[in-house]
């Protein structure tokens, strides 16, 4: 199996939401729960400029993730890391993080930090991230989901 991974494409957003859409929903959530959803996890060209979206691809899409920088600070967050269902648990997921992981050293980045669907803690966790918290939904009134924090290098005297 050859993945290749690369910066994703603005002719991508669409076939990109369907895939983030389809792992959401590889966790068991409902229909009602989607469609709350979808705007939150609807990717548009816009979108994909305003951070560092990379794609794995082998032959079609396979999974995506995104790495945040604001101009200042030492914080970069991660979004929109989903996998394909059919590539789940096949090493998708790792790459992408190497990817991003290389990204954030490269730029010389404290910290991430990224809000997590709850099933996805225990990927989470296994990369070294520990939970800080909680943060509102972004897309379901009252529903609570875990903040995440990874430290990379250690704070400045």
């Amino acid at each position: 199996m050859s993945i290749e991974i690369r910066r994703a494409r603005p002719e991508e957003a669409g076939a990109l939401t369907d895939l983030c859409l389809r792992s959401k929903q590889s966790n068991g959530y409902d229909v009602a729960f989607m469609a709350a959803c979808r705007d939150e996890l609807t990717l548009t060209p816009a979108r994909l400029a305003a951070g560092e979206y990379w794609v794995a691809v082998s032959g079609d899409l396979c999974g995506c993730a995104c790495l945040f920088v604001e101009e200042a600070g030492g914080t970069g967050e991660v979004h929109s890391f989903f996998i394909d269902p059919s590539w789940q648990r096949r090493g998708v997921g790792r790459r992408l993080w190497d990817k991003l992981l290389e990204r954030a050293n490269g730029r010389g980045l404290n910290r991430l930090v990224l809000e997590a669907d709850p099933f996805a803690v225990p990927f989470y966790e296994a990369l070294g991230f520990r939970t800080v918290g909680e943060v509102p939904s972004g897309s379901i009134a009252g529903r609570m989901i875990p903040k995440m924090q990874l430290d990379l290098m250690p704070e400045p005297l």
